[in-house]
């Protein structure tokens, strides 16, 4: 693809300090490497209705200032699939259709320069007919595909052999698509085997991981509400990145789409797989608390939510682990007797009235943020991950 993409943000990290990344071959999705090392990507998807072309790209540049690599859309509809060309022109990150059942959106997508297009072998009609059609047409145009593997749509043979959709059924369905489209020559493909269980969801990619070099997005389905959904990518994505086996990620939640970026961001900045970015560090309220906690740091929160400079602030209750959280922090406040000591960079710098804490954090955090953008520690648009430099730069 030879249109510009956005740079975002401060390079991501490729290595887990925790385990090394498992050894996975390369493919492209645009200018986006994934695989073969690279840093592991942020995926998301729209909600709206992709035929209504300007509220699908409003979303997406409200994906890509959270911190979107790699956008995708559905393309349930003739409609939709003759949105793509307008949508793939205008889109600032890279644009995979989401293609079900009918396989002559396959080729339209591509045909509209979508990055990649992610096609569910098991609901396309026909598929072993027209899977070599799709294959030369990825590699005519030079674009990858992603395999979809779903608990939920899983092919009828396998679901009845191994007697639903186990770990050993996901992988066995990967590995009889991967095979047909590697028959045909075409490898430029990343598989996905997702399951609503965190447990099975671990256990199928486990197994996958072993088989082959194919790089291998993530994504629990159908996680559920964000708070559910949350608790459960964390939980599987924690566990297999920890192992070094992933190469992409999507949470998936009954949320807005903004927030599966958010969260997925953060699994890899708390993973030491992305620099990062604006943190919050507070106590949780007890007895010995002598202010609202929980009040105190929401509303610091909320006050810092523009912050995109990587400043960590500790907003901390009582004397007992206050001053030395507040003092580790670049802005800390340890709050006790109806008043706060203000800490920059392990200093106390000025005691304040309960209810001037917000406010004067508040000043600091900005005033920082500013001094490290002036010293270029902070990149232009450095609310996100990095997308690999526009081609031709």
């Amino acid at each position: 693809m030879d249109k510009p993409f956005r740079k975002t943000g401060e390079p991501s990290i490729s290595e887990s300090p925790l385990h090394p990344r498992r050894q996975s071959r390369r493919i492209m999705v645009g200018p986006v490497p994934v695989g073969g090392g690279a840093p592991i990507s942020v995926q998301s998807m729209t909600n709206t209705k992709t035929a209504n072309v300007g509220a699908t790209l409003q979303q997406i540049a409200e994906l890509t200032a959270a911190g979107c690599d790699i956008v995708r859309v559905a393309v349930p509809s003739q409609e939709d699939a003759d949105a793509l060309p307008r949508i793939v022109a205008k889109s600032p990150i890279p644009v995979i259709a989401d293609i079900h059942f009918q396989s002559r959106y396959v080729f339209q997508a591509i045909d509209a320069g979508c990055a990649a297009v992610r096609v569910n072998p098991g609901n396309i009609r026909k598929f072993d007919e027209v899977g070599p059609s799709i294959c030369k047409a990825a590699t005519d145009a030079g674009i990858s595909l992603r395999i979809g593997v779903n608990a939920g749509s899983l092919d009828k043979e396998l679901y009845a052999k191994y007697g639903g959709p186990t770990p050993e059924a996901l992988v066995a369905s990967a590995m009889k698509e991967a095979r047909m489209f590697e028959d045909v020559g075409f490898h430029d493909f990343k598989i996905s085997v997702k399951h609503h269980d965190p447990v099975t969801m671990v256990e199928t990619y486990r197994l996958l991981a072993k088989q082959g070099d194919w790089p291998l997005h993530l994504g629990v389905t159908e996680a559920g509400p964000a708070w559910q959904g949350t608790i459960k990518s964390c939980l599987a994505f924690g566990a297999l990145l920890a192992e070094g086996i992933g190469d992409t990620i999507r949470v998936s939640l009954s949320a807005p789409p903004v927030e599966e970026v958010k969260v997925g961001c953060k699994i890899l900045e708390y993973l030491g797989l992305r620099a990062r970015h604006f943190d919050i560090i507070s106590c949780p309220s007890c007895g010995r608390a002598q202010v609202d906690v929980i009040s105190l740091a929401n509303e610091v929160t909320n006050g810092l939510s523009g912050i995109t400079a990587p400043i960590r602030v500790a907003v901390m209750g009582c004397i007992v682990n206050g001053p030395g959280e507040a003092r580790e922090a670049d802005l800390g406040v340890a709050s006790g007797n109806g008043k706060g000591q203000i800490f920059i960079k392990g200093k106390v710098v000025e005691t304040v009235p309960e209810d001037r804490i917000v406010d004067t954090l508040l000043k600091h955090a900005n005033a920082i943020a500013e001094q490290m953008k002036a010293d270029g520690l902070v990149a232009d648009q450095s609310s996100g991950p990095v997308v690999v430099p526009v081609v031709g730069e």
